[in-house]
């Protein structure tokens, strides 16, 4: 029987794959068959992913991106097409966080947050758009988004605005490029352990957040995989628009 996830023949461009979920979805797709394409900033750690990716019998290349510079981006498009052709499937990783309570909140804190994921998603989405709609090729667009688009959490009103807004962006971009055969959709992930996000779950306010979650417990990144490979792949040819979480019930929990 053949495996409807399997993504043999097709191109995959994630961003922010220099670590946590970026590295982790890049070997997925990967080992699901994909010509992956890791980006990010850091080059060094793109280049022993891409090694790393390569030593199991996986096809990867490693090309240096700034999602928040749209001349990288283009740059990196450039690249890929000339590496690989143009991208199947792109993952709007690359991601910006961090801690600071609403009343002390600095303008530049603010501003990062809100260009690397939104401003960033934008970038690299509407890119990735333009070159499948140029090469006439289906594709699928999977915005990472967060289960804080929908809930609210202390001293994260500047990370929380710019996943809502990527939800509301997702939902535009499955609407207007629907005629053109490329779906867009969101993973919205709960609580993960990640190099993001380690800091805080050691501390005793983020043990305690942990503690009280459906399952007790954080989810592990290949928990994230089904999901991701359901809408990078042919499978969900009939999937565009949505936001999907990935959070043992943590954003329909009351309290």
């Amino acid at each position: 029987m053949k495996n409807i996830l399997d993504l043999t023949g097709k191109i995959a461009l994630v961003s922010g794959a220099s670590s946590g979920l970026g590295e982790h979805f890049a070997e997925v797709l990967a080992a699901y068959g994909a010509v992956v394409i890791c980006t990010a900033r850091r080059v060094d750690r793109l280049v022993s992913l891409a090694a790393k990716i390569q030593a199991t019998g996986g096809v990867a290349h490693a090309i240096e991106m700034d999602v928040t510079d749209r001349d990288s981006v283009k740059c990196a498009f450039d690249k890929t097409l000339a590496l690989a052709g143009v991208p199947d499937v792109v993952v709007c990783n690359a991601g910006a966080t961090g801690g600071q309570a609403f009343l002390e909140m600095e303008e530049t804190v603010w501003d990062h947050v809100l260009n690397v994921n939104v401003k960033g998603v934008f970038n690299l989405g509407q890119e990735a758009a333009q070159r499948m709609v140029a090469a006439d090729k289906a594709g699928s667009i999977i915005n990472i988004s967060s289960i804080c688009g929908t809930r609210t959490f202390p001293g994260l009103a500047h990370y929380s605005s710019s996943k809502a807004a990527v939800d509301q962006l997702t939902r535009t971009m499955a609407q207007e490029l629907a005629p053109h055969n490329v779906r867009v959709n969101a993973i919205a992930p709960g609580y993960f352990l990640t190099e993001l996000t380690a800091d805080y779950y050691a501390t005793e306010a983020g043990q305690k957040d942990v503690a009280g979650l459906p399952l007790g417990r954080l989810g592990k990144l290949e928990e994230l995989d089904g999901q991701l490979l359901l809408l990078a792949s042919d499978a969900a040819s009939f999937m565009s628009g949505g936001v999907y979480t990935v959070d043992s019930g943590h954003s329909v929990r009351l309290g």
